[in-house]
C-alpha cells in the first residue's frame, strides 16, 4: 500500500478543545499556507505512488458492521506520530488525539465515491499560562482511484498509462477550534497522480489550499470505554476547489477532466474514529 506521511515539528497554537474533542462532547481530513502561530517546516517522507490499491474499502468495515446491527470491531491505533508538546506543560493533561477516516469526495465535477482511510494526529492541553493549546501531528493517506481514469473511459481508463488517483495531504493550517456542531478549519492540497503526469500535480497547492470547515452530522457514539473509541461523521459542502497547479502540458486536460475549478458544488463527507491518550501514558521519547 501507497502511504505518504507528512509530519510536523511542535506548532503550539491557542484554541479550544480538537475536532473529535468537540465531537464526544456535542454527543474526520494533505505547500504549507497560512501556518498556525509558531508553525514549523515541514518534513515530508514519500513512498512513491504506485496503481491505485483496494485500501479504500478498508475503512468500510465500520459502516458495514452498523448496517448490520453489530458493533464495529476495535481496530489498534498507532501513536507513533504524535509531536513533541511544550515544554514546561502538564503530561498527564495533554492528550495526542488520533482520528481515522474515509468517507467520499466531489470535487468539481468528479465524485469518488469511497475515499481511502486517512490518519491524522494532533495534541492539546493547557498551557503554562491556563491557555488552550493546540500542536499538528501528522497526516497519513492514500491514493483513491477516480472513476473513468485520466481520459473518463471505463473504469480506471484505457492501457497502464491512463489511471488517474486523488491524495489528499495536509494543506498547511489547522484550528480545530469548535463551536457546537462546527468543528474547526483544516486545510488540504489534493495531489493528482498519474504516469502522465508530474509529482507536483495538485489542487489546493501554494497559497490556495483546500478549506475544509467541517460540520458534525448525527450523533457521535462510543464504540468503545478502553480504550476510548467515539465514531462520529462529519461533512463540508460548501468549500472551493482551485484549479491545478503543477500539472505541466496536461493541466488542461486534468482541470477538465475535473471540472475545476470549482467554486460550488464541491463537498466531502467522512465517518471518523478518534481516539487518544495522555502523554503521561505514551512511551518515553
Amino acid at each position: 500500500m501507497e502511504i505518504t506521511a507528512e509530519k510536523r515539528p511542535s506548532a503550539v497554537r491557542r484554541g479550544a478543545a480538537g475536532l473529535a474533542v468537540a465531537a464526544a462532547l456535542a454527543t474526520t481530513v494533505t505547500a504549507a499556507a497560512g501556518s498556525p502561530a509558531l508553525a514549523a517546516t515541514p518534513t515530508v517522507t514519500t513512498i512513491a505512488d504506485a496503481a491505485p490499491t483496494a485500501a479504500a474499502h478498508v475503512a468500510t468495515v465500520a459502516t458495514t458492521a452498523k448496517d448490520a446491527g453489530t458493533a464495529p470491531p476495535v481496530v489498534p491505533y498507532d501513536f507513533s506520530d504524535c509531536p513533541d508538546i511544550p515544554a514546561g506543560v502538564d503530561a498527564a493533561r495533554w492528550k495526542c488525539e488520533v482520528l481515522t477516516a474515509t468517507g467520499s469526495l466531489t470535487l468539481g465535477n468528479r465524485r469518488v465515491p469511497e475515499l481511502a482511510p486517512m490518519t491524522i494526529t494532533h495534541a492539546e492541553g493547557p498551557l503554562p499560562d491556563g491557555g488552550d493549546g493546540q500542536v499538528w501531528g501528522a497526516m497519513r493517506s492514500t491514493s483513491t482511484p477516480v472513476p473513468g481514469g485520466l481520459l473518463g473511459t471505463g473504469p480506471a481508463g484505457h492501457g497502464p498509462l491512463l489511471p488517474l488517483a486523488l491524495r489528499p495531504e495536509y494543506g498547511g493550517k489547522s484550528d480545530f477550534y469548535s463551536t457546537g456542531n462546527s468543528l474547526g478549519l483544516f486545510t488540504l492540497r489534493f495531489r493528482v497522480l498519474s504516469p502522465l503526469l508530474p509529482h507536483g500535480c495538485v489542487t489546493g497547492g501554494g497559497d490556495a489550499p483546500v478549506e475544509l470547515r467541517l460540520r458534525r452530522a448525527g450523533d457521535s457514539e462510543w464504540v468503545s470505554q478502553d480504550p476510548p473509541v467515539i465514531r462520529f461523521d462529519a461533512y463540508d459542502d460548501t468549500f472551493t476547489a482551485p484549479a491545478t497547479v503543477g500539472c505541466g502540458p496536461l493541466g488542461r486536460l486534468v482541470d477538465d477532466r475535473l471540472g475545476l475549478p470549482g467554486a460550488t458544488g464541491n463537498a466531502i463527507t467522512l465517518s471518523a474514529r478518534y481516539t487518544f491518550k495522555t502523554y503521561d501514558r505514551l512511551p518515553a521519547r
